[in-house]
């Protein structure tokens, strides 16, 4: 039964088991369908592979996808094709399922720009089957090459270092952040390392500095830098990447330039300073000074020491100046020891003053050791000697007052006669000598010899002027001038020579003297009238007038034969016929040219025979005597003398020297008779030479002879010979000037000047001299120790002009004295010595040196302080520890001990020598640097980028602040963690734990980093930490849902406050924290760290700053608690926040007045001035329109526009005739094209011409002065300047240069620039000469300056006046060629008019007496009606409505400026009160032109209580104008109380040349209330200030004056009137009111000037019938009126009273009147 049952239940687990096989096989029988489009391997669904950056086209990417199914065939059950396959850089075959790269005509590139690192697609797969479609990602990974090198930013870099920066220090971190080299490639490839190359132009630079910690590129300092060896390494630094293969790395180079800077290493130095060889030592060095006993302080202070003292810092370029010590000088130790007692030094200038007078018995030198010394206490000092000589009293050498003296002595005088000075012999010559050691006014008892001609002069021996006088008789015959030289001696001092000429002046001492006493001459009666007979010569030595020989016949001549005078040749007489046998016995005289009573004589006799024609006369020689001079240069052959004789018969003759030649020095020739130099002549040997001279025919008695005189003239052939018996070896004793040394003499055998000897020395003329007698002396104090031996060459001279000259070496030696101080090798000893050396050890030897004979040195320390720590040892010098030092104990920054040393000469008295020794004391480094923690703990993003701080590790070292031993640096110990080092770095000076490159780590990993911090100390010690560094999950990083945020602009006027932005950052879990970490350095926006909304916290300035970038970061809060930061690619987000620029800045102009010109001419609309606005604001907010604001000129019209957006100021009027007018008005510039701010500034404009203008010539094209016309303006400008502040010059063209006559030529080679300036005081023009002066005086200045503008050689040729001017000076110098012509007519203008002058004189004696009367009648008259209250003011302005009715030339007349006073006329309207104005000029305007207003608009009102308003001026039918006063009184009363205008005729035509008269109906009014009477007449006030009283027109009811025909002729009479009619009163005294005894009633008079037709004859008629009465009965009825009745019509108000107002000539000006 349990089997059976068994068996079933087995049968049942078959059965099942069989159910569920044939149910998966069914199942999988339907499945395989959709097995196609899997992969068929196992493993991520990604397919992930690398390729190489530049690989080539149709490289293989995946050799088979291995997916499931088949893609070709004729049964496909599978399609593949590519999706997202960005830029198809992937290209499919689908049969074999595999991928190839598509790079035709471009390159993979990983690297920037393109930066192509991976390329991912899809490989969509469609299952023909089941229509399912699977993608299959293909991640294709683009692997880095190394094929950029790095390349650095800049391609020199450089940084400077002070020369004491300690070993050790970092220099230089240039190369941190982007500034240093970059690699573009990625990973090792990209990343940089530094080192520094061997330099082979800059060997010292690589072991000088060195690069530690390569990969940051810090410099650091290796050796000590020293400026004065080296100021300038050039460091060539590589920078390669860390590729793998060595082979393969990339680099380049480039060059840091390191300059080193001065520091205070150094102490000062004396000048001038002589470096011992091979050192930078100074030689030690001694000051020179001397000083008279017994000198008053006053006369030497202060002291002259040779050379000046004076000492620099060593150090000469520390910078900046300001930190440049100065030096402090004092005298350190001197002897003797009371030199304070005498001398002081002026702590900073190193002057040296004397206190009190030295007696040189008591101190003869004083010997002094200066020290200098840096005021900031640095202990380096230096020292120099100072030897200062006292000298004796007679210490000046004498002199004379004059370096040459001429004088003249006659010949004839006697022995004792004193030489004058002049040729007349009226003055004594004076020779004064002084000597600065004695008063002038004292006799020096000096000492006066002479170098030669002792034996002919000799000079006074005492008083302050000498006199020369003679010793013995002086011949001018033997020697006409004595020359030589004179000097003075005190006995110690000897004066310069100076040169005396004595010329000796001839006197009549000399007769004339014949060779012979008779002479014997045989003549032949076939002779000839006019045949010379004989020729007779006699010589006189004497000169000039004395030695003219004039000769005579006395007595014998018979009449047969004359002499000539001058001559002496004895002819026979005219007509005269000679009869044989006859004798004469001719007496012949021989007299000078003296006047007669000097004159001198001699007598001789002639015997002539007359003998019968033949032909046995012998021959004749013209003259009996020749003489001559000959030099003893002259060559050997030369012919001297014609000696020819003439022989009547013409027989031959042969000529022979008979005498005085021994020698046969001569050569007669013996058939022509030329006498020629046979043999050299020498002067010293023989000087004269008589040479008697035959002449034969060769008969007995056919013999003549002659005398030859030859004197021999001297040449300078002879040089100065020294006396060798005299000794060559001599001594002289060192340190005393003045010494005799030796003497010399030497002579010349030649003759005058040429054998006159002068010494002088040939070298070492700065230590001897020589006198004029040949003694030698010591010129300064000389110096064995300087040198000892000397080879002195005296040089002899004689006085010629080419002088010859001799030479003698004297052999001199200098005997020592003991006179230095032992000196040391070095002013200063520096020497490191380690702290804790054992006592007694020798650090230094010091040596000293006495260049003084005999000398033993022994040196011994100074400083008592030293004394306890340093030992010297006295005989070798050698420096040793008493004690061991400790770095640590000294409290200064710098270890160190400086001291004194001196070396003495233990024989000798000087003073010791000074040096300074500097033991600098070395710290040995007695700490460690300590961290502050055994373990720094640290996070980081798993791809954080490089440079991100995770970090901060610190350690403190115990050693000395400030020394290299104390300062930490940090680096990574890459032997522990080779890994961890690998991509952390520490910063060597911060400590900053950092991401050496961009991570991808593991989150949750753990690394250990070991930091090391060493010091610089000797030697180096360290300590090491540890720093755990953990790589944070992803999730709990914050990650900004934008990389990048820009809001809107923020406007710049936005408040504190005003939101920003939102930043957003999101995190799993966590609380996040935002803040700024960059951008934000200026604080001026804020974060909310828990929402992100940034906001404005400071006032924004676009204008400062238009645009910010923040770099903000969101951290979790855990992160931040544990105040750490985790910077990542994720957790951080820029920020970009542009500033919006509102108009919060108003318009500045270029200046704050412009000033500029226009030119009398210019036309309309012409360009005046430029104005210029500037605007920090931008955009429309800096776009400016300017306006104008001008005062109006009439009808509201305005005289300048300006272009509103370029601010061109341009003329709106004509400016004629305005010279000297100037306008001043307002620029208002408005931003935002005229919405927006506003500011104005003020513009000059003064009106100007030719006449105010220079024209600058230059050789320069107008095209090259254009293009620098500013440039050279404003250099013209500054010149002008110098002289008026402020002025400004303005160009009014520039052209070719014009030349010529008229300037009618043009040269475009060269320019024109016509200028002018305006002065801002006077606000016109500067005068065209001053102008002129300020420019041409500096013209090679403004040259020098003009050059860069104008090029090489361009200049100013010349200033000029301008065209116009020039030529209108040509035209009046041509009228006055014209000026005699004028004066004939003048002349008989006079005589035409000499009866009418006679009429006019009878005419006016009458009138003035009739005036006179009518005065007298005015001024006992009482005043008139008061005068109503005045206004206010003296001036008012004129409405328009007073011009209506007026035609435009009687507007021109009533407004014409020159009615106002000249002190009343308005500035404002720039019209110059003190310029003449012409009315005719002013107002010549052509027809139609506006009319100008300037000083028109106003209207004079009375001051208070002495001037009326006007009244009306009205035309009457007649065509007359008339004044009428207004009041309270009738109409009819004004009406009948009128004054009649009468104008000039100069002023009847108006502008346009016509004659124009107004409508007789119509009556025009000027209205003009309270105008009040003047009986007496009226007083009209001329432009010139002269005050005149007319008299009043009393003429009868039926006339009436209409024509002025004599008014011109009547003005001048009132011009005459002086006493009754013009009175001078100056102004100001017219305010003062009427006074009681004559109250004057004084009004202004508005006056109108119309035309009229009316002729001089024309007679109007009044109302009734009348004609009015000639000019001429006018008068007389008017002066009969007044004379009768004066009291009726002061009295009665009804009658009819009418007054003229005369205009007219008044001082030959056209000056208008104004009635007072």
């Amino acid at each position: 039964m349990l089997q059976q049952f068994c068996l079933w239940k087995w049968l049942a687990v078959g059965t099942a088991v069989a159910t569920v096989l044939a149910g998966c096989l069914a199942q999988n029988d339907e499945d395989w369908q959709y097995e196609d489009c899997k992969l068929a391997r196992t493993g991520p669904p990604a397919t992930i592979v690398p390729i190489d950056e530049e690989s080539r086209n149709g490289t293989i990417l995946v050799d088979n996808m291995l997916i499931k199914g088949t893609a070709g065939g004729p049964d496909p059950t599978i399609e593949l094709s590519l999706k997202d396959n960005v830029d198809y850089w992937v290209i499919l075959d689908p049969i074999s399922q595999r991928l190839y790269l598509n790079s035709t005509g471009r390159v993979l590139d990983r690297d920037p720009p393109t930066s192509i690192q991976s390329i991912v697609v899809q490989v969509q797969c469609v299952n023909k089957k089941v229509g399912t479609i699977i993608n299959h990602e293909v991640r294709i990974v683009v692997r880095d090459r190394n094929d950029n090198s790095p390349q650095f930013q800049q391609q020199r870099y450089y940084v400077a270092v002070n020369e004491l920066t300690p070993v050790g220090t970092t220099i230089f971190t240039g190369f941190s952040g982007n500034n240093g080299a970059t690699d573009i490639d990625d990973g090792p490839n990209g990343q940089i390392e530094y080192v520094i190359q061997y330099n082979p132009n800059d060997k010292t630079s690589n072991r000088t500095f060195d690069i530690p910690l390569t990969l940051s590129g810090a410099v650091v300092l290796r050796e000590r830098l020293n400026y004065e060896e080296k100021t300038r390494y050039f460091v060539i630094i590589q920078a390669n990447d860390r590729a793998q293969n060595l082979n393969e790395r990339r680099t380049s180079t480039t060059t840091l330039t390191v300059d080193v800077l001065d520091g205070d290493d150094l102490g000062p130095m004396f000048l001038p300073c002589v470096l011992v060889n091979n050192t930078r030592d100074c030689r030690p060095l001694t000051y020179q000074a001397s000083l008279p006993e017994l000198t008053d302080p006053a006369r030497v202070n202060p002291i002259s020491v040779t050379p000046p003292i004076q000492a620099i810092d060593q150090d000469r370029n520390i910078q900046p100046p300001s930190d440049r010590p100065g030096i402090l000088y004092s005298i350190l130790v001197g002897t003797p020891e009371d030199y304070p007692q005498y001398f002081h030094m002026n702590l900073t200038t190193a002057v040296l003053t004397l206190l009190k007078p030295i007696n040189r018995d008591l101190h003869q030198k004083f010997d002094l050791v200066i020290k200098a010394e840096q005021d900031n206490g640095h202990p380096l000092p230096a020292f120099a000697n100072l030897h200062i000589e006292v000298l004796d009293e007679n210490n000046q050498k004498p002199y004379f007052t004059k370096s040459t003296y001429e004088g003249f002595i006659l010949e004839s005088s006697p022995v004792g006669t004193t030489i004058s000075n002049t040729q007349n012999l009226t003055s004594p010559l004076q020779i004064v000598v002084l000597d600065n050691d004695v008063e002038e006014t004292k006799d020096p008892q000096l000492h006066l010899f002479l170098n030669d001609y002792t034996t002919f002069f000799t000079v006074t021996q005492s008083g302050i002027t000498r006199y020369l006088t003679l010793l013995q008789p002086v011949d001018r015959e033997v020697q006409q001038l004595y020359t030589f030289s004179m000097t003075a001696s005190d006995g110690v001092q000897e004066s310069a020579p100076v040169t005396v000429n004595i010329l000796v002046i001839d006197a009549n001492d000399n007769s004339p003297t014949f060779s012979n006493i008779s002479y014997n001459v045989k003549i032949y009666t076939d002779m000839k009238p006019g045949e010379g007979v004989i020729k007779l010569t006699a010589v006189d030595a004497d000169e000039g007038p004395n030695g003219q020989i004039v000769y005579e016949i006395l007595a014998g001549d018979q009449g047969d034969f004359i002499i000539n005078d001058r001559t002496g040749l004895i002819t026979i007489a005219p007509g005269v016929v000679l009869s044989v046998g006859r004798s004469y016995a001719l007496t012949v005289k021989a007299s000078d040219s003296a006047p007669p009573a000097q004159r001198r004589s001699s007598i001789t006799t002639v015997y002539i025979e007359v003998l019968p024609p033949n032909n046995q006369s012998p021959p004749r020689f013209p003259q009996l005597m020749y003489s001559l001079e000959v030099s003893e240069a002259m060559r050997i052959g030369a012919v001297l003398l014609n000696l020819q004789a003439f022989d009547r018969e013409g027989d031959p003759i042969r000529y022979l020297i008979q005498n005085g030649d021994p020698q046969q020095v001569f050569n007669l020739s013996q058939s022509s008779g030329l006498l020629a130099l046979g043999k050299p002549l020498d002067r010293e040997s023989t000087d004269r030479y008589i040479l008697i001279v035959t002449a034969s025919d060769g008969r007995p008695d056919g013999t003549s002879t002659a005398t030859v005189n030859i004197v021999v003239t001297d040449v300078n052939d002879n040089g100065p010979i020294f006396d060798m018996f005299l000794p060559k070896n001599l001594s002289v004793q060192e340190e005393e000037a003045n010494a005799f040394v030796g003497q010399v003499r030497a002579t010349d055998p030649d003759a005058g000047v040429n054998g006159q000897v002068h010494y002088s020395l040939a070298n070492f003329n700065n230590l001897f001299r020589i006198t004029s007698n040949g003694s030698i002396y010591t010129a300064v104090k000389l110096n064995r120790e300087v040198r000892d031996y000397y080879e002195l060459i005296v040089e002899a001279t004689d006085g010629a002009v080419d002088p010859r000259r001799s030479t003698l070496t004297l052999a001199i030696k200098v005997l020592d004295i003991d006179d230095n101080s032992p000196v040391f090798t070095n002013a200063s000893y520096t020497v490191c010595v380690p702290e804790n050396l054992p006592p007694g050890t020798v650090f230094l030897q010091i040596e000293a040196k006495d260049v003084d004979l005999g000398s033993d040195v022994n040196y011994r320390i100074r400083t008592q302080e030293a004394l306890q720590y340093f030992a010297l040892n006295k005989y070798t010098g050698e420096l040793s520890l008493l004690k061991s030092l400790d770095y640590e104990s000294f409290s200064d920054t710098e270890a160190t001990f400086t001291f004194l040393v001196e070396a003495f000469d233990s024989k000798g008295t000087m003073p010791p020598g000074l040096a300074t020794v500097t033991v600098r004391v070395k710290d040995m480094n007695d700490y460690s640097p300590v961290f502050s923690k055994q373990l720094y703990r640290g996070m980081v993003a798993p791809d954080a980028v490089k440079g991100t701080v995770i970090t901060t590790v610190s350690a403190e070292d115990q050693d000395p602040p400030g020394t290299p031993a104390s300062r930490v640096r940090y680096k990574v110990d890459v032997v522990q963690f080779p890994y961890s080092a690998s991509i952390f770095d520490v910063d060597e000076n911060s400590g900053r734990v950092v991401t050496r490159v961009n991570l991808n780590e593991e989150p949750s990993t753990v690394f250990k980093l070991v930091v090391i911090a060493y010091d610089d100390g000797d030697p180096v010690k360290f300590n090491t930490t540890t720093v755990e560094i953990t790589v944070l999950q992803p999730s709990v990083i914050p990650r900004f849902t934008q990389d990048e945020y820009r809001p809107p602009p923020v406007s710049e006027s936005a408040p504190k406050g005003t939101v920003v932005t939102v930043v957003t950052a999101a995190a799993l879990n966590q609380t996040i924290v935002y803040s700024i970490v960059s951008g934000n350095e200026e604080d001026v926006f804020a974060i909310n760290n828990r929402t992100g909304v940034i906001s404005v916290k400071k006032a924004l300035d676009y204008e400062s700053v238009k645009s910010y970038e923040l770099r903000v970061q969101a951290d979790s809060l855990q992160v931040v608690r544990s105040n750490l930061r985790v910077p990542s690619k994720s957790n951080t987000a820029k920020v970009f926040i542009e500033v919006k620029d509102e108009n919060d800045h108003a318009p500045i102009f270029t200046k704050k007045m412009y000033i500029g010109g226009v030119s009398e001419d210019a036309k309309m609309f012409s360009s005046v001035l430029k104005v210029k606005a500037d605007d920090k604001d931008t955009g429309n907010y800096s776009a400016m329109q300017y306006r104008l604001i001008i005062p109006p000129i009439k009808d509201g019209k305005e005289g300048f526009v300006i272009e509103a957006y370029t601010g061109l100021i341009k003329t709106a009027m004509l400016f004629k005739n305005m010279r000297r007018s100037y306008f001043k008005f307002q620029v208002i510039a408005t931003d935002d094209y005229g919405k927006g701010l506003s500011s104005k500034a003020e513009v000059l404009v003064s009106v100007v011409n030719q006449l105010d203008m220079q024209v600058i010539v230059s050789n320069v094209p107008p095209t090259l002065v254009e293009q620098n016309k500013d440039q050279l303006i404003g250099i013209l400008e500054r010149y002008v300047q110098d002289q008026i502040p402020g002025a400004t010059v303005v160009v009014e063209s520039i052209g070719a240069r014009r030349f010529g006559d008229g300037y009618s030529e043009e040269d475009y080679t060269k320019s024109d620039l016509m200028v002018y300036a305006i002065d801002p005081q006077t606000n016109r023009a500067i005068m065209r000469n001053e102008l002129f002066k300020f420019l041409d005086g500096k013209l090679l200045d403004i040259n020098k300056e003009f050059q860069p503008y104008l090029g090489q050689g361009g200049r100013i040729l010349e200033i000029r006046t301008p065209d116009v001017v020039a030529n209108v000076k040509k035209q009046a110098q041509a009228v006055g060629y014209t000026e005699g012509a004028l004066l004939a007519l003048a002349v008989i203008i006079i005589l035409c008019c000499m009866p009418a002058i006679l009429i006019v004189m009878v005419s006016y004696r009458q009138r003035q007496a009739e005036c006179a009367k009518t005065a007298r009648i005015q001024m006992a008259l009482p005043a008139g009606k008061p005068a109503s209250t005045a206004a206010n003011n003296l001036y008012e302005e004129l409405g328009d409505s007073t011009m209506r009715g007026y035609a435009q030339q009687e507007q021109q007349q009533l407004l014409r400026p020159s009615l106002l006073r000249p002190e009343e006329l308005s500035m404002e309207s720039g019209i110059d009160p003190g310029q003449e104005y012409y009315g005719q000029d002013y107002y010549s305007y052509e027809h139609g032109y506006e009319l100008p207003q300037y000083g028109s608009r106003r209207r004079l009102l009375s001051p208070s209580g002495m001037y009326d308003e006007y009244g009306e001026v009205m035309v009457e039918n007649d065509g007359g104008y008339y004044y009428s006063p207004h009041g309270s009184t009738a109409e009819e009363w004004a009406r009948k109380k009128r004054i009649k205008l009468i104008v000039d005729p100069e002023y009847e035509t108006s502008s346009t040349g016509e004659d124009s008269a107004p409508d007789s109906s119509q009556r025009n009014r000027l209205n003009n209330p309270n105008i009040q009477n003047n009986i007496n007449g009226n007083i009209y006030i001329a432009q010139n200030g002269s005050v005149v009283r007319t008299r009043r027109v009393c003429l009868g009811n039926n006339l009436k004056v209409t024509s002025p025909v004599r008014l011109g002729k009547q003005f001048k009479k009132l011009d005459k009137l002086a006493v009754t009619h013009e009175e001078n009163v100056p102004l100001n005294t017219l305010s003062k009111g009427p006074s009681s005894s004559d109250k004057m009633n004084t009004r202004p008079c508005s006056v109108s000037f119309a035309s009229s037709t009316i002729g001089a004859d024309n007679i109007v008629t009044k109302p009734g019938g009348s004609k009015m009465k000639s000019t001429e009965e006018q008068e007389s009825v008017v002066d009969n009126e007044d004379v009768k009745e004066p009291l009726e019509s002061h009295s009665e108000h009804t009658q009819s009273d009418e007054e003229e107002l005369w205009m007219g000539p008044w001082n030959n000006l056209h000056i208008p009147m104004t009635k007072l």
